[in-house]
């Protein structure tokens, strides 16, 4: 699930999430660094109801995937470009991270959605540190939509389909 700042990424990846049937994982890569994140991440937390585990995790999100291979649940990571500003600002490598969810995501039995912004469609960025966070994001994007079999984008809370491989689930 791609696209931009509030184009309805996150609802319809829950709608989609949710329909697969069964109570759905929810991955949050968000920190509450400041009072306007708490909001949105209250936001996230009512929408999405007492259906729903949650499992915070900045950083570590191969490793939490990987303990979710064993089970065939719908699980939703929200949201991918999030994980990667936390992967950056805490001095990890990007290629290896991306590397390493990409294996993780490999070994899941279970429906998958995954969130992600769409950060390359602006200006290139003044400061070295936007460039290369935007570039990774490409790559990051690239390689989530390389192994998906299906690839939405969002734009003004309408869905577009760019890629349907979908060979059902569990």
């Amino acid at each position: 699930m791609l696209g931009g700042a509030r184009s309805g990424k996150s609802r319809h990846a829950e709608t989609l999430a949710e329909s697969f049937g069964g109570a759905p994982l929810y991955v949050a890569t968000a920190e509450p660094g400041d009072a306007e994140m708490c909001r949105r991440i209250a936001e996230h937390r009512a929408r999405r109801g007492p259906g729903w585990t949650t499992i915070e995790e900045p950083l570590a999100l191969a490793p939490v995937l990987a303990e979710c291979a064993r089970a065939c649940v719908p699980v939703l990571v929200d949201c991918l470009t999030l994980w990667l500003a936390n992967v950056m600002a805490a001095g990890r490598a990007p290629a290896a991270e991306i590397d390493a969810l990409v294996a993780a995501l490999a070994r899941l039995t279970g429906p998958v959605v995954l969130v992600a912004n769409e950060v390359g469609l602006g200006i290139v960025p003044e400061k070295a540190l936007a460039r290369a966070f935007r570039d990774h994001a490409g790559r990051l994007n690239q390689e989530i939509a390389r192994i998906a079999e299906r690839v939405v984008f969002m734009a003004a809370g309408l869905p577009l389909v760019l890629k349907d491989e979908a060979r059902g689930a569990c």
